[in-house]
């Protein structure tokens, strides 16, 4: 399987990064129950990003409770050197991984790298990336993650200009799955998926409030 089996239309991905970690197999367990099945595993590496987050030993721990239910987990790497993590990313149960363009000189074999470990693939690039360059650099992904912050810390607002970068990433990739990641929430996920996102990853949005799996399913309704 894949990404165009794991997409249903419009997928809502809750982004682990946000969660409960003393509650986290309740809660991935609890958004299941509830219909999410693709969920998001941020890496940051406190080089390319400030931030030392979550890493293979954790997502070995969430997969096969993902994977009993048919879901999948999308693993975007902030990290330098991204190659050096597919393999355990794989190992341990990862099903697909975005790395940025702003890493890597060649794109293609880095792909190439990641699919040669079972792995699905995205390019990511940051706010202040041209748009141009992700699209030139996405002829072998599967998708392209539009950072609509600046990556590191869950909890960000959206930024208004991620808006017409979306549009454009749509104008030059008419058949790209487009994922926006930062600052998703029902007040305006209705929007960016005008602006061309099929793949939105929400973690303050999901998991701030306690209440699992309402913001979910807030989130659901507001694509409606």
């Amino acid at each position: 399987m894949g990404w165009h089996e794991w997409t249903r239309g419009a997928e809502v991905e809750p982004s682990l990064y946000a969660a409960d970690f003393a509650n986290l197999g309740a809660q991935v367990s609890t958004l299941l129950r509830a219909g999410a099945r693709t969920f998001h595993f941020d890496v940051g590496d406190g080089h390319f990003v400030e931030p030392i987050t979550i890493g293979p030993i954790v997502l070995k721990d969430v997969a096969p409770l993902v994977h009993a239910a048919g879901g999948a987990l999308d693993c975007h790497l902030m990290v330098d050197n991204p190659e050096r993590h597919f393999r355990q990313i794989a190992e341990a149960g990862g099903d697909s991984v975005t790395f940025h363009v702003e890493v890597t000189d060649d794109v293609a074999r880095t792909s190439a790298l990641a699919r040669a470990h079972g792995l699905e693939v995205g390019v990511a690039l940051n706010p202040g990336t041209p748009v141009e360059v992700a699209a030139e650099a996405s002829a072998g992904a599967d998708l392209v993650l539009c950072m609509s912050i600046h990556p590191g810390y869950s909890g960000q607002e959206l930024m208004p200009e991620a808006f017409d970068r979306i549009r454009a990433l749509r104008r030059l990739l008419p058949d790209k799955l487009i994922q926006v990641d930062g600052g998703i929430d029902a007040e305006n996920i209705r929007a960016v998926r005008e602006a061309g996102a099929n793949l939105f990853v929400a973690g303050s949005a999901v998991f701030s409030d306690g209440d699992l799996p309402q913001p979910y399913l807030r989130l659901l309704r507001a694509l409606a």
